[in-house]
């Protein structure tokens, strides 16, 4: 569940204004709330804007939340559990830090009594659009009060983003202040340096080659991480797209971003790391594969509306794809719940941490990384190693062939990424244009794994009429759109090689 809510900091003396002018008010409590945060010793959760909370009331409600970090400030992913008990945490809500914590063990690390007044604010149906929490917040210290604050937390329930607005104007007139978006129990552990991956350190103009590449292997380590819980939850992300693409992306970024800048990286700490990332790969790839696979189906059987492909038959060549996709997310849930996967991730904060860097990584960005990106350039167009450049894909050659340039592609636009931060909007505009061409080249590929995944599904029901014959014709719908992608990928490329976009690179 979303939880967008904003904070505002609040003395003792401050009365609560009429909050009328944002809908109807009606008032609950206070209620007394003790709540525990656990976390490791060295508050990996907290560092990464990620909680752990067991919760009682006096209302006899005990629950165990987890809370995790959004793109948007203010904005958090909740999940709860009832409680078996105190310090018995659910399975499941353990799981979801498990990128965070890695195999550390969890302790209280602060625990704080609250009395709590809700202000409901509804629509005239009595529908909550928003909720007001008017919290004096106790930090404890045993049985003692360390410290306290108070504060109002306002969180959007049914209503729309403007009845937040609303609110904290008419709170702002009153005295309160807007503060930073703290969570409590942070706020009660005093200053907390955010985790590498949280924070990205500050690029200085002159930067070391060694800085860029350090950033680089960061945003990816990062997007792993980011997506770790979702993965386990099977969830879709809030704009549509799946935890373990993303992931999988991540990871093939990082493998991209090692081996590109590897002159600039300790070889042999180079390949192990590459090697490891290559098993999590694997794992993700098969469930991502077949999740490419399942929402093609029905978006080629849709093609043409006038002339759909027998319908029962697609629902089943979904049904087996559906048994395979469950059987490779038991296999990466295997892999996510792995020794070798926390000792992997335990590696990839290390990794940001303490890069093993070679002598060249001392030398200046700006001097040294237009030359390494020139090779994985050179490589996307003029080809080599038996596979031809972008530029002399022809219709005729094998849908391989335009794999492999595919797959540098990729490798190109991932290191003209990198490296923007020092090359600047150049780089930007080559990453763009490399990345529309990408598009083209995995519609590509998409359409002609698509096409051999329909004719086998033929293959597993020789005598099945209805089956070969919806096969057939989904068959051909790929086939022509490998066609469609080959015919249009010529100009897409003449934008890529454009001289404003490539003119750093000569």
């Amino acid at each position: 569940m979303l939880e967008e809510e904003r904070k505002y900091l609040v003395d003792d003396g401050f009365t609560m204004p009429d909050l009328g002018a944002a809908g109807r008010v009606s008032v609950r409590g206070p209620v007394s709330l003790r709540a525990t945060y656990y976390d490791t010793t060295e508050r990996l959760l907290a560092r990464h804007g990620v909680s752990l909370r067991y919760r009682t009331s006096d209302a006899r409600s005990r629950v165990w939340t987890v809370k995790l970090p959004s793109s948007r400030p203010g904005v958090r992913h909740e999940h709860s559990r009832p409680s078996a008990g105190a310090g018995v945490v659910p399975e499941d809500l353990l799981d979801l830090v498990t990128a965070y914590r890695r195999g550390r063990t969890l302790l209280p690390a602060a625990v704080l009594r609250t009395s709590r007044t809700v202000y409901d604010v509804t629509d005239r149906d009595g529908n909550v659009l928003a909720e007001v929490a008017d919290d004096a917040v106790s930090v404890m210290d045993g049985r003692r009060v360390a410290s306290s604050f108070r504060e109002i937390e306002v969180e959007r329930v049914g209503g729309e983003t403007k009845t937040l607005d609303k609110i904290e104007r008419l709170l702002l007139r009153a005295g309160a202040q807007v503060g930073d978006f703290v969570p409590k129990h942070v706020r009660a552990m005093g200053p907390l340096e955010p985790a590498v991956l949280v924070a990205p350190a500050p690029l200085q103009r002159k930067a070391r080659a060694g800085d860029i590449v350090t950033e680089a292997i960061r945003r990816d380590v990062a997007r792993i991480f980011k997506h770790d819980p979702f993965a386990r939850l099977r969830e879709l992300m809030p704009n549509g797209d799946t935890p373990v693409h993303q992931m999988r992306v991540g990871t093939r970024r990082l493998r991209s971003d090692l081996q590109t800048f590897q002159a600039l990286l300790e070889p042999e700490w180079t390949a192990r790391l590459r090697a490891e990332l290559a098993w999590l790969a694997a794992a993700l790839g098969g469930a991502r594969d077949v999740e490419v696979l399942r929402a093609r189906l029905y978006r080629t059987a849709a093609v043409d509306p006038l002339s759909p492909p027998d319908r029962e038959a697609v629902e089943r060549i979904d049904a087996a794809l559906a048994s395979q996709q469950a059987q490779a997310l038991v296999t990466l849930d295997a892999a996510l719940h792995s020794r070798r996967y926390v000792k992997l991730l335990d590696s990839l904060v290390a990794a940001v941490q303490a890069p093993r860097l070679s002598p060249l990584a001392r030398e200046r960005a700006d001097r040294v990384l237009p030359g390494i990106v020139r090779k994985p350039w050179r490589k996307l167009a003029f080809g080599g190693g038996g596979a031809p450049g972008a530029g002399g894909l022809t219709p005729d050659l094998p849908d391989d062939d335009w794999h492999e340039v595919r797959k540098r592609a990729k490798r190109a636009r991932y290191a003209a990424d990198a490296v923007a931060a020092v090359v600047g909007p150049d780089a930007v505009q080559l990453a763009k244009a490399i990345a529309r061409a990408q598009g083209v080249l995995g519609e590509h590929q998409d359409a002609a794994i698509a096409a051999d995944a329909w004719v086998g599904a033929a293959a597993t029901e020789p005598g099945d009429v209805a089956l070969a014959v919806t096969a057939g014709r989904l068959f051909e719908r790929e086939r022509a759109a490998v066609t469609r992608a080959r015919a249009e990928f010529p100009a897409v490329w003449q934008a890529v090689v454009e001289d404003k976009n490539i003119a750093w690179l000569k």
